[in-house]
């Protein structure tokens, strides 16, 4: 590739701490355009140096997105992350970047920034990256609402989608996500005078009350299926009977059936006062990532790791969701949780285990290359992934 990186084990750790210090401390709040703009410009230029390739820059609704298309044959594997973060501008003087005693710390290192420096050594390591597409979005924390098209766009076609998104407690790679639906239920009632006269009044919290019963009990924890009404406001005054309330809906389900399910109880809903009304706005906003989808990766995955000395691969099933679900809705075979070792995504205590930076990124490089076709022992430091790490800094 005419880089002389590409020569480098995969799992380098120097290399992975120099960029994902400068990843950390570049801060990336979803929220902020202008944060995330510059992190895509700090993302770019360590992929360029890596890969010895510049990326296209993709911009919309405002949100930045990188990409690389390595080599001119048709796309196989898509490597997919985000840059953004849900940490605001700032939280490095809470949260500084830290090295200690074999943890890494600081904001976003765990969420998931440790996967794109990951990705970057793993696709620089290939004897041939023709095939590779890294895809790298600037929404992912928001619900990904500008990159949805682009990512189910390039996970068509493709033998595999790889998130690096961190992963579960233990370092178990995360076969199966729910899908995620979200509503959002206006109640619309009649104002009135709560002391004067109430029965003038359609009372929009009673009403609300009534709807938010009715709608917990479509949860059905057999299937999994999780719903939950979260933020809820009603009224304008103590002494006035509420015209309007509003409440949201979050929404956790294992399979495509329960979603339709959900979807057509929401839209089902009718009000239980006389006089009352809903409006009810919303529905799926990611597809679950269902087992079958990630279980031939996986089988791959643990056969790699066992051959490379990391031991055995567990698996988990996790509530949250990720871009992969959408990967996966479009038929594509994913396998999600191949980035970061460590725990603490969105939390004070968020961290990254130093020394199953190099083995995880070694697991990643043979996984690419054996979905290429490459003979994963033509792939530098192939044969043997063992790492130890005593790397300390303040």
């Amino acid at each position: 590739m005419g880089n002389e990186t590409a020569t480098v084990p995969p799992g380098s750790l120097p290399e992975l701490l120099a960029d994902l210090e400068a990843l950390v401390t570049c801060e990336s709040p979803s929220q902020d355009l202008a944060a995330v703009a510059r992190s895509a410009d700090l993302v770019a230029a360590i992929g360029t140096r890596r890969l010895g390739v510049e990326p296209e820059r993709l911009v919309l609704d405002g949100r930045s997105h990188l990409r690389w298309r390595l080599g001119t044959g048709d796309r196989r594997v898509l490597l997919l992350g985000h840059h953004d973060t849900v940490w605001p501008l700032g939280s490095l003087a809470d949260h500084p970047f830290t090295i200690e005693h074999g943890v890494l710390r600081g904001p976003g290192c765990f969420d998931m920034l440790a996967g794109l420096a990951m990705a970057f050594q793993a696709v620089a390591a290939l004897p041939d990256p023709d095939g590779v597409t890294l895809l790298v979005t600037g929404d992912e924390e928001l619900g990904s609402p500008s990159s949805r098209e682009l990512i189910e766009g390039e996970a068509k076609g493709c033998l595999a989608a790889l998130v690096l998104e961190a992963s579960a407690d233990g370092g178990a790679l995360k076969t199966e996500r729910k899908g995620v639906s979200r509503y959002q239920v206006t109640v619309h009632g009649r104002a009135a005078h709560a002391g004067l006269e109430p029965e003038r009044g359609v009372n929009a919290s009673i009403e609300a009350a009534h709807q938010v019963l009715a709608i917990s009990a479509l949860a059905d924890p057999a299937q999994g299926t999780t719903v939950t009404p979260t933020v809820l406001t009603a009224g304008t005054s103590s002494n006035t009977v509420p015209a309007v309330a509003t409440f949201a809906v979050d929404v956790r389900v294992r399979n495509v059936e329960e979603q339709h399910r959900i979807q057509a109880a929401m839209l089902a809903l009718r009000p239980v006062l006389p006089g009352a009304s809903l409006d009810v706005e919303g529905g799926p906003n990611r597809p679950p990532l269902e087992r079958a989808a990630s279980a031939d990766l996986y089988q791959r995955a643990g056969r790699i790791a066992a051959e490379l000395g990391l031991g055995r691969l567990a698996e988990a099933a996790v509530g949250g969701a990720s871009d992969g679900n959408f990967t996966a809705g479009v038929g594509t075979p994913t396998l999600d949780g191949l980035g970061a070792v460590g725990g603490g995504a969105h939390a004070d205590h968020e961290h990254v285990l130093i020394a199953e930076l190099p083995r995880r990124t070694a697991l990643l490089t043979a996984l690419v290359a054996e979905l290429l076709g490459t003979d994963r022992h033509a792939v530098p430091g192939g044969e043997d992934a063992r790492v130890t790490s005593g790397v300390d800094r303040p």
